[in-house]
């Protein structure tokens, strides 16, 4: 059995992943961009050792941060890890729905320079054809030779994407008021955590890799570390561009994979465990 555990940034996967792992035996792969990479700790709110209680977890942490690592590679890690466990109950969990898409749907990849691009375009027209692409790109809208070679290669959607792994799509959500307030309590509990210290370790190292310059977290206390904004302006942004971000994660889920959404009870998340074990029980024996 396949279990996919998706939403927007600090709704409470990570905590549902663990519960149901538990429940089922299961090992838990992730699906977060961010979370792949050694050292991004803080600011990717990853999983601690003593949080996994002793639960397999998989493409966490294993990346250096100078290296890219794409959509192209996951997906072929990911689908060795499902070979090699399919005698296991799977539970994806993370907030990066096209690596998830990647993984379960019959996404290839053409090579370089196979589409053709007006680049007559507007950097602006060219941003949302980057957004339509994958709607967590973070390429900046200024950089135009990068959203050029990102739309001339790379995923490549088919017209009707078909399931490869028969999977259960479980969405954990909240109202948006509230996400909001999580989202804003995350940041500053991570700042207390010493997220401008783990930055500042990549910063004074001069690396200015994809992850560190795109990432969430790091990119905006980068332009505090340069003297370009002020420390409240960089936590500031942090935060805004976190909840523009789960803004952009609910559009995906809710148009690109048949989730079943759940809202979560946080003063008694157990009910809420509950509840998806019903929906998965119930669901799973019509596979």
């Amino acid at each position: 059995m396949i279990l996919a555990i998706v939403g927007p940034t600090g709704v409470g996967k990570t905590r549902m992943s663990v519960e149901l792992a538990k429940r089922y035996n299961g090992i838990i792969i992730n699906c977060d961009a961010m979370q792949v990479y050694k050292g991004l700790d803080i600011g990717t709110a990853k999983i601690r050792e003593e949080e996994k209680e002793g639960i397999l977890h998989y493409l966490f942490d294993f990346v250096d941060v100078r290296d890219n690592y794409t959509v192209y590679d996951y997906q072929k890690d990911v689908r060795a890890l499902l070979d090699r466990f399919a005698d296991r109950n799977i539970i994806f969990v993370g907030g990066t729905g096209l690596y998830l898409r990647a993984a379960l749907y019959d996404y290839r990849f053409n090579e370089e320079d196979e589409k053709v691009v007006d680049e007559s375009l507007s950097n602006d027209e060219l941003y949302q054809l980057c957004l339509q692409k994958d709607p967590n790109c973070s390429i900046h809208k200024n950089n135009r030779k990068r959203m050029i070679r990102f739309l001339k290669r790379g995923l490549e959607p088919p017209v009707n994407p078909v399931l490869l792994y028969p999977t259960i799509f479980i969405g954990l959500t909240t109202d948006r008021d509230h996400l909001y307030q999580i989202i804003n309590q995350r940041v500053d509990k991570m700042i207390a955590e010493g997220l401008i210290e783990e930055a500042k370790s990549f910063f004074v190292q001069k690396i200015y890799s994809k992850a560190l310059m795109t990432g969430i977290g790091y990119k905006e206390l980068y332009s505090y570390f340069e003297g370009k904004c002020s420390l409240e302006e960089s936590i500031d942004l942090i935060k805004k561009n976190s909840r523009h971000y789960a803004k952009r994660q609910y559009t995906f889920f809710r148009h690109q994979l048949p989730v079943q959404w759940f809202e979560v009870n946080y003063d008694h998340f157990e009910k809420t465990v509950a509840e998806v074990d019903q929906f998965i029980i119930k669901t799973n024996n019509k596979f």
